[in-house]
């Protein structure tokens, strides 16, 4: 199937739901998902954000900027994770207690609206992901994967993405702030918020993929790499080793393996 194909098999199972509330995060496949199911349902639709410390306040406002932009029907509800022990010790089942958190949440608010379905962004790429626990939570709670039922690849996504118009529809991959600390290694908002600090800075910089991956008192920087001649420049250096001191990191690093993801999932904590 060509991916407008697939996008007309979308929109006749959107149409089946009827009402359908969406875990909406501002990333490339919610926000197709969203366009979709606005363009399908209208107002039925509606398109639902988790804020916690977790997200950075610049992709909240930009997941904000976009859904008023389109017009969507948007609600944004905190969640409570970081409340959660569970949560907070970051073992290997940490994205499934968040997930889990937020659906729950997700189901209040669909009876609170009197909304019949409830939906994420996971496409058919995403289970290739070991390291992704929100695909169990979701089953468990009923929360359906409309891109996954309908065949959407990544690539798929993109294209039409492009096609209407989203600004997201070369957007580089995004995860939660709370993936850039090892597993094993403990949570807690203020160091969350050093990251999001530190990916602050990477981006005014001008990178496009990079993690801040925290390590105690040592940063270790992630980009692709090509771009580490960028990164290398002395004065991009110098300003990203000050920023970064700023934040709170003695110690700053470049891994030179570049930018992957998971790369924290299964790593001993490393102390500076």
């Amino acid at each position: 199937m060509t991916a407008l194909e697939k996008e007309n098999a979308l929109k006749a199972l959107i149409a089946g739901y009827g009402t359908l509330a969406i875990g909406y995060s501002g990333g490339v496949d919610s926000a197709y998902l969203a366009d979709v199911a606005h363009e399908t349902l209208g107002a039925k639709a509606h398109m639902v954000i988790a804020d916690s410390p977790s997200i950075p306040r610049d992709e909240l406002e930009e997941a904000r900027r976009i859904a008023l932009d389109r017009g969507w029907n948007l609600s944004i509800i905190e969640t409570r994770e970081f409340e959660k022990e569970e949560f907070l010790r970051n073992d290997p089942m940490r994205c499934y207690v968040c997930k889990s958190d937020f659906f729950e949440h997700l189901h209040a608010y669909a009876q609170t609206h009197g909304i019949a379905v409830l939906a994420y962004g996971e496409n058919a790429d995403d289970g290739q992901d070991l390291t992704r626990q929100g695909a169990k939570a979701a089953r468990e709670q009923r929360v359906k994967a409309p891109l996954v039922d309908a065949g959407f690849s990544k690539e798929d996504i993109r294209e039409r993405s492009r096609e209407r118009g989203l600004p997201t529809w070369n957007k580089a991959s995004f995860a939660c702030l709370s993936s850039r600390f090892p597993a094993g290694s403990r949570l807690n908002p203020e160091e969350v918020l050093k990251v999001e600090r530190a990916e602050q800075l990477l981006r005014k910089l001008g990178f496009r993929q990079y993690r801040a991956r925290h390590h105690g008192e040592l940063c270790r920087i992630e980009v692709e790499v090509q771009d580490f001649e960028q990164l290398l420049q002395p004065n991009t250096r110098e300003t990203l080793i000050e920023g970064l001191r700023k934040v709170g990191y003695r110690h700053v690093t470049l891994d030179l393996a570049g930018y992957r993801t998971g790369s924290t999932a299964a790593s001993p904590v490393v102390s500076a």
